[in-house]
């Protein structure tokens, strides 16, 4: 098993907070299904003022390739992409377009 941690902005307006976190207390069922079927066996989202964090625990089979390849071709998970950039935008130092960021893990206990 492995994690990976991950971290993008939301746009600083409240009401779009509000919005966007509506939506992840009833995640489209396709998305979940997705999530579940790329091999992610957990996935939990936390957010302090407008930046979010995202914690992914994987299977050994979970490939971040094969993951991309199944999104891309799902039209459900492309619209609810396009739907969550309406909420979401890069940190700072991200290229354009570029959504979740991976963090480098710098201390284990």
């Amino acid at each position: 098993m492995m994690r990976y941690c991950f971290a993008v902005d939301l746009k600083p307006d409240p009401v779009l907070i509000a919005e966007y976190e509506a939506y992840h207390q009833a995640v489209w069922p396709e998305i979940l299904d997705s999530i579940r079927a790329s091999g992610i066996s957990d996935m939990q989202i936390y957010r302090i003022e407008h930046r979010l964090f995202m914690i992914m625990e994987v299977s050994d089979a979970f490939s971040f390739e094969s993951k991309n390849a199944a999104d891309l071709a799902n039209p459900k998970v492309q619209e609810w992409e396009n739907l969550m950039w309406k909420y979401q935008q890069g940190l700072p130092w991200a290229k354009q377009g570029e959504k979740w960021m991976k963090l480098e893990q710098i201390f284990n206990l």
